[in-house]
């Protein structure tokens, strides 16, 4: 549990790094607010899921890369964490600090972007815990006998887990006051549809029972959508 707490914090530490630097000031409310937000709740996530899924938050916290993971979703993983986790909240800070290329949002919306990014954060956690093959790499994991998750959330979409992430994107340049920053989100919404594509095709040539998972729960991200 210990390096799954550490591998939380350093990311959180990153996050602060990018927006504080990008800023030029450590006098800055709301991305501290952003900051231990997200500190709390990817510690009651992995608190969560540690309990249930202890594994896998293990190899969560050590291995961004594998060996068997296919090259292409290597590239497709590190730009999308690139543009998401680094990327996109130094133009958040740069847009919100001096930019200023659109208005700011009102202080209503910049709440419902806190929610939205707390939301996100929340059903990657629900994800996390309702499947132990979550792992970050996309790769057929003959060691944890590799099945159909079909239960819980994974019953209404096939990849809950991602459903999560453009609400934190988007909830992050909202809650920082850019919409820029908001609507920089597509960038990482579009590396992660590619991924999807990738990981269904994977998944269909490589697991037993996928095909059929897909004819049973048809939508990727968004339910009666996509």
């Amino acid at each position: 549990m210990r390096r799954v707490l550490v591998r939380v914090v350093v990311d959180a530490a990153i996050v602060a790094a990018v927006l504080f630097i990008a800023a030029r000031t450590l006098v800055w409310p709301r991305a501290w607010i952003l900051v231990g937000t997200l500190l709390v709740v990817r510690t009651v996530s992995a608190i969560a899921v540690f309990r249930t899924n202890p594994a896998l938050l293990r190899e969560r916290a050590a291995v961004l890369m594998h060996q068997h993971q296919p090259a292409i979703d290597r590239a497709l993983l590190l730009a999308f964490m690139g543009t998401a986790f680094v990327v996109l909240p130094a133009v958040a800070a740069l847009d919100a600090r001096r930019w200023h290329f659109l208005p700011s949002p009102s202080l209503a919306v910049s709440i419902l972007g806190l929610a939205l990014f707390v939301l996100g954060w929340t059903i990657i956690g629900v994800a996390l815990r309702a499947n132990r093959f979550a792992v970050t790499v996309v790769r057929h994991q003959v060691e944890r006998e590799h099945s159909v998750i079909d239960t819980g959330v994974y019953g209404v979409i096939r990849h809950p887990m991602y459903a999560g992430n453009p609400l934190v994107n988007v909830g992050l340049g909202l809650w920082l006051g850019s919409y820029a920053a908001a609507l920089f989100a597509v960038i990482p919404l579009a590396l992660l549809l590619l991924r999807v594509g990738i990981e269904e095709r994977f998944l269909l040539r490589e697991l037993p029972g996928y095909r059929d998972y897909t004819r049973r729960v048809r939508y990727r991200l968004l339910p009666g959508i996509w």
